[in-house]
């Protein structure tokens, strides 16, 4: 993945229908893990911390209006979703919705909520274990979804490079140094919450030319 032009930058965050749409965090990220083990849900939380720190963004104990504003539902079955309480008040249409992941055999889905600033207030992730999901190394989904809740990236940003690269010489899954970079450029105090004019990804292509701070990493 090369981001050395201000259209690969603008690429990230263009929509399928053509329109440019980015939006960070508005608010402290309280995130809440469903599904998992004690031992995982360490490795959830971790990965969402490293990239919130990255970003030089905050965590939070509670959200005044939600309690927890990040939640994360690890699953085997979309048909699941329709058992747990109040979800569907969280989320419109949840049949329709599970009804197209599952005839998309989707292995997860996104979904945001946003203040009066069109900044980021609420994330919904939603990850199905099964597959070649259920493969993959609980330190690597957790990276992955942690950077791909951080900021409000196009569909189609990581569909054909992942987010994350393995180093040869310790094994440990890190997050790609152009990805953190323009997290980083995104959270500068000096940058909108929210943009749809392109010339967003100008401004951004800027702040990475100067050096960005470390990766977050995990092992396995």
């Amino acid at each position: 993945m090369s981001l050395t032009t201000p259209e690969a930058i603008e690429a990230l965050f263009t929509r399928n229908d053509g329109s440019y749409l980015f939006a960070r965090w508005g608010r402290p990220i309280v995130p809440v893990v469903f599904g998992v083990e004690d031992e995982t849900l360490k490795t959830v939380k971790g990965a969402i911390e490293a990239v919130v720190t990255l970003a030089g963004h905050q965590m939070g104990e509670t959200d005044p209006e939600l309690g927890a504003n990040l939640m994360v539902f690890f699953f085997r079955e979309w048909d699941e979703l329709l058992e747990l309480p109040d979800l569907g008040r969280m989320i419109p249409d949840l049949d329709a919705l599970v009804e197209r992941l599952k005839a998309a055999d989707a292995s997860q889905y996104r979904a945001f909520r946003f203040d009066e600033y069109h900044a980021i207030q609420a994330a919904f992730v939603f990850v199905r274990m099964s597959g070649a999901m259920a493969q993959q190394p609980a330190d690597t989904i957790a990276l992955t979804q942690a950077v791909q809740s951080i900021l409000l990236w196009s569909e189609a940003a990581f569909s054909e490079n992942s987010p994350l690269a393995i180093l040869p010489e310790s094994g440990s899954t890190v997050l790609r140094p152009e990805i953190a970079g323009v997290i980083a450029a995104a959270y500068d105090r000096m940058m909108p919450v929210a943009a749809i004019d392109k010339s967003h990804a100008l401004r951004l292509f800027a702040r990475l030319q100067a050096p960005v701070a470390e990766t977050p990493d995990v092992k396995h």
